[in-house]
């Protein structure tokens, strides 16, 4: 089976998250062939792959969202009556035809650099602003439309690789192109989400400076229709953990396609890492990049309290530098509160580093299903970790688990409860232990790797209950 994964903003560009289990999961499946399909916000920023592709990787296709497909030098053919009513309910919101949306780009009568400028956008774009947006002055609403529909039509251009299962790791782009890709194809479409895209969309926007507060909500909306638009062309649609799957169904995915599927690890390679012995040190772990979705700037001052009520306590930053703007203000805030007990150790072998740590914390804004806590849990530490995605679950069990905790949870931002819960944890060598044997028994009952693998087979087959 030739199977494309279809990505936004992940593999293979960046380390951790997404990227590790995609790269994990394709080199698992050695008897099928992969076609990488990933989207990425332009030409100009572009930078080499971060992953060699394994060996079953036989093609890599790229969507720049900046860089519209190539179409001949004449003016595109006149759109028809039904095409162009598809364009403008898009640009007012409302739900297009996508089936001719995708017929008309991919015949190159969509292009994006034509379309945009021509009066009949302009004019559609002056009706909206006139009937819904008033008080916005024309040039920012046009632009603010423009930045919305021309990476879309780019997207709908885009060449379609040929391959017997497209499968989207989110909606977004990506499932825009894996519906694209079905449609065209007539191959199935599967849509996994790692995170709710829309909802960390929305997260975005709301608190942004680049969108006017009087177009935040179309931005909102536009992102929804897109997640709608994946979720009504999919044959299935999975998620992590049971809160996102209710989280898909309220955002529109109809019940009966949605399916979850837990992430999993390899369980022995993190089993057998043994305990860290007595010492005069309790050592942290944070497994996170510097980027500003894991809010490590709210770890960094949660950690100067503990660093004053206990003289014995390193943390442990293990990640790499995402963002090199938010990494600084990181360095900055650690060197501006003097914690000589943080170490900014970068990217490392978290199996070899695990020998090192008492237990691990996780400071994130939104998760999915964090492999980072799965493998610490199986490794027999205990976490401490915001309440985001699925880390209640993870830390406390589902309905029919009675195992018990594996950690502590907070609420996300509040670096004062981070601080105690870590204080707590640190004091506390008894309960590391009893919560890391929990944790051991959770991962090794419900997520590994062989678990997750089996189910994405059934999923490709049909077989999936």
């Amino acid at each position: 089976m030739k199977i494309a994964l279809i990505f936004e903003g992940s593999y293979p560009y960046v380390h951790g998250g997404v990227s590790t289990w995609a790269h994990d999961y394709i080199q698992s499946l050695p008897e099928h062939e992969f076609i990488i399909w990933t989207v990425h916000p332009g030409a100009s920023v572009s930078k080499e792959p971060v992953y060699e592709m394994p060996a079953n990787v036989v093609a890599f296709y790229e969507v720049f969202l900046d860089q519209a497909p190539q179409v001949a030098d004449q003016a595109p053919s006149s759109l028809s009556d039904s095409e162009r009513s598809s364009l403008q309910a898009l640009i007012r919101g409302t739900e297009p035809s996508w089936s001719q949306l995708f017929q008309a780009a991919q015949a190159g009568r969509l292009d994006p650099a034509w379309l945009t400028r021509s009066s009949d956008f302009i004019s559609w774009v002056e009706d909206v602003a006139k009937q819904s947006y008033p008080l916005v002055p024309f040039t920012d609403f046009y632009y603010s439309m423009q930045s919305m529909v021309s990476p879309l039509l780019t997207v709908l251009g885009a060449e379609i690789p040929q391959a017997d299962v497209y499968h989207a790791v989110s909606t977004g782009y990506a499932g825009v192109l894996g519906a694209l890709a079905s449609q065209q194809t007539g191959q199935s479409f599967f849509v996994t989400e790692h995170g709710i895209y829309s909802r960390e969309r929305e997260e975005e926007i709301l608190g942004s400076n680049w969108v006017l507060h009087a177009l935040k909500q179309a931005w909102i909306s536009y992102f929804n229709q897109l997640a709608q638009l994946a979720y009504d062309r999919a044959d299935q649609i999975t998620s992590l953990f049971e809160n996102a799957r209710k989280t898909q169904i309220a955002l529109g995915a109809p019940a009966q396609k949605t399916r979850v599927i837990s992430n999993g690890i390899h369980y022995d390679r993190f089993n057998g890492i043994p305990l860290k012995g007595p010492g005069d040190w309790v050592d942290i772990g944070a497994m996170i990049r510097l980027a500003p979705i894991k809010d490590v700037l709210n770890l960094i001052r949660a950690f100067a309290d503990v660093s004053q009520a206990l003289p014995n306590v390193r943390l442990h930053i293990l990640g790499d530098t995402v963002d090199p703007d938010y990494a600084q203000q990181c360095y900055q805030l650690a060197a501006d509160l003097d914690l000589d007990r943080l170490i900014f150790a970068g990217r490392v072998d978290v199996g070899f580093y695990m020998k090192e740590l008492d237990f691990t914390v996780l400071s994130s804004l939104s998760e999915g299903q964090p492999l980072a806590v799965l493998e610490s849990l199986a490794a027999g530490r205990p976490c401490v970790t915001t309440d985001v995605g699925a880390c209640r679950e993870l830390l406390e069990g589902g309905p029919l688990d009675q195992l018990g905790l594996a950690g502590v949870t907070v609420a996300p931002t509040d670096s004062q409860a981070l601080a105690q819960a870590m204080i707590k944890m640190a004091l506390s060598e008894g309960a590391r232990w009893r919560m890391g044997q929990v944790g051991r028994q959770r991962v090794a009952r419900s997520y590994q790797h062989q678990q997750m693998i089996k189910k994405y087979q059934q999923m490709y087959e049909g077989r999936l209950i």
